[in-house]
């Protein structure tokens, strides 16, 4: 039994869908259901579903509001890992502890190794890297896994939101100058899913892991694929503009390159990730097919109320 904490955000909900895919037993524990910064919540999920691996998929994300609220993003993402750390260890259970490219500054010239030093430039960097930190510390059978540029038909996320602004807006402005390999969450759960198999075969499995999708992008580049493919959709084909960081500023400063090299993953786990326009296109033509659907639903409504 695989048990997830953060169910019910967009990694955990891809988690429940391809365990479900591979007829895997997984229980997806939502946050109301057992919050990670609550010790006693943690131990009772523990003693109840009696897990073969821990999978954390909780925690605090909202990257410019962590500036102003240091403390709640401390308990998110240092603090309840701390706890679950704590929690796995007395039970004797590995864990999986997602984590991110914002541990690092983004001023590397190539992709990040694992064994590169993290240099975290913003308050969610500084308390995911502490994160990592207390589960390296606590826990002895853990996989830190980085990834970056999450996304997924759940939940909130850029391609959602370019999606939604390119069906009112006839230009887009979006930017140029920072780096990264857009990543949907169904294969990050796919890459998971690996390393819990692993975990049951490997008593001494230890250590940090990188996976994004296979090559790299621009959050502009990003945001033309998506409106390149749902255009013949949707009908709507904003323009595009190319801005810089310098353009667009955010309480948070964001690491210009955000690419990983996941090769230690690929070997380790022999789990080799797509291209990231794979994914991409893929979640673009189903989102954009659903937004179609309910704007002619919308439509049709509308057309049916006027002649009432």
């Amino acid at each position: 039994m695989i048990v997830v904490f953060g169910g019910d955000g967009q990694l955990g909900r891809e988690l429940s869908r391809a365990a479900a895919s591979r007829a895997i037993a997984l229980h997806a524990l939502p946050h109301a259901e057992a919050d990670i910064v609550e010790s006693a919540a943690v131990a009772a999920a523990l003693t109840r579903w009696k897990p073969t691996v821990v999978v954390n998929a909780a925690a605090y994300t909202k990257v410019d509001l962590a500036e102003s609220n240091a403390e709640e993003a401390r308990k998110g993402n240092e603090i309840g890992p701390a706890i679950l750390a704590e929690a796995c260890a007395a039970a004797d259970v590995p864990l999986v502890h997602v984590s991110t490219d914002y541990v690092f500054d983004g001023r590397k010239e190539g992709a990040y190794c694992e064994s590169d030093p993290v240099r975290p430039i913003s308050v969610y960097g500084r308390t995911k890297a502490a994160g990592e930190e207390a589960v390296r510390r606590i826990l002895k059978r853990h996989v830190i896994l980085r990834t970056a540029w999450v996304y997924s038909d759940f939940g909130h996320n850029f391609l959602k939101t370019v999606l939604r602004l390119a069906a009112t807006r006839d230009e887009l402005r979006i930017v140029a100058d920072q780096t990264g390999s857009p990543t949907s969450a169904a294969e990050i759960a796919e890459a998971i899913l690996n390393v819990t198999s692993a975990f049951l075969h490997d008593r001494t499995l230890a250590g940090t892991y990188h996976f994004t999708a296979a090559g790299f992008t621009t959050w502009h580049g990003f945001a033309s694929r998506i409106v390149e493919i749902a255009a013949p959709i949707t009908g709507r084909n904003p323009r595009v503009i190319p801005i810089g960081t310098a353009d667009y500023p955010t309480a948070a400063e964001r690491p210009a390159n955000s690419r990983l090299d996941c090769r230690l993953f690929v070997e380790k786990f022999d789990f080799r990730p797509r291209h990231w326009t794979v994914g991409v296109d893929a979640t673009t033509r189903l989102l954009a097919t659903s937004q179609k659907a309910d704007s002619q639903k919308a439509e049709n409504q509308k057309a049916q109320n006027h002649v009432a």
